[in-house]
This record gives C-alpha cells, sequence and structure tokens, in this order.
C-alpha cells in the first residue's frame, strides 16, 4: 500500500489521541497536521513491517511534549523583563552545595552577557541545540558558539 494512503487511513484513528492531548479542538487539529506533515518528511524512515498506528502516535506523542516544554519555558522566560532572565532553577540546583565553590559559579553565570546567559542556562534545562534556537530565534550555530563561548568565560571566571 502506499505510504500517502497508510497515513489516510490513519488518520481518523490518529484524531481522538490529539484531542486527547490538547484538550481543545483547533489544537487537535494543529497538533494532527504537524503529526502528518512530520510523517511525510520522514517517510523514507518508515519501514513497512512498522505498525503505522504506533510510528504515527510516537510522531504525535513527540511533537506534543516538545510544543508543551517549548510553551512552559517561553512563559518562564517572557514573565517580566527578558533582561532579568531568572536563574532560579539554577539556583537551586547550586544551593544543595553551599560550598564556595558554588558560590562562584551561580555568581559567574549571573554575570555572564545576556545574549550568552540564556543559551547557557536553557541548555542547562535540558533543550538541545535546535530547540533552543527556536526559542530565541537564533541560527543553531550561532547558539553553540555562544554556549561554548559560556563555558569557556565561566571556566576562566571560576578557574
Amino acid at each position: 500500500m502506499e505510504f500517502n494512503q497508510l497515513l489516510t487511513n490513519n488518520l481518523e484513528y490518529i484524531r481522538p489521541y490529539s484531542v486527547f492531548y490538547t484538550r481543545d479542538e483547533e489544537s487537535a487539529r494543529d497538533l494532527l497536521q504537524d503529526t502528518f506533515c512530520r510523517a511525510l518528511a520522514n517517510q523514507g524512515k518508515y519501514r513497512n513491517d512498522t505498525n503505522i498506528k504506533g510510528w504515527l502516535l510516537t510522531i504525535m506523542r513527540n511533537i506534543h511534549f516538545n510544543n508543551y516544554r517549548r510553551k512552559r519555558l517561553e512563559k518562564k522566560i517572557f514573565r517580566g523583563n527578558l533582561q532579568e532572565f531568572p536563574i532560579r532553577d539554577l539556583d537551586h540546583s547550586l544551593a544543595a552545595d553551599s560550598s564556595l565553590e558554588a558560590k562562584e559559579i551561580l555568581a559567574a553565570v549571573h554575570r555572564l552577557p545576556y545574549n550568552l546567559r540564556i543559551p547557557f542556562y536553557l541548555q542547562f534545562e535540558g533543550y538541545k541545540y535546535q530547540e533552543i534556537a527556536q526559542i530565541v530565534d537564533i541560527a543553531e550555530g550561532t547558539i553553540k558558539s555562544r554556549i561554548h563561548l559560556a563555558r569557556k568565560l565561566l571556566m576562566k571566571k571560576v578557574g
């Protein structure tokens, strides 16, 4: 069976899951569309012996969770003044170790220039380069170099 026909045949099976994830009809349609677009873009990765329903549901779940994480982070970033980026989570993770070195690292992170601090912090939070690039709307290569530079500066300042 042709790949496009497989997708079409499974549309009605996948639709309720999009509503389950989003709890909103409009968002569900967007999620469904994103899922099928991603499936079409990755058609070459699909094997005929793979369960198409499971494959589509995995794509949908990944898109949904990535969108959820991105929105949660955007709320965190864009709440208030962008220049005062909250590094509270970093504070708490280093606060457990009350040594002078942890305090020095934290102070050094706070002193990083804004354009280096944001990508560094996002990577610290577990975001991938591509996700960081999308969040701050900068090329992925620029993100990589800024994170590298932030690490170099931190190593210099902290020793």
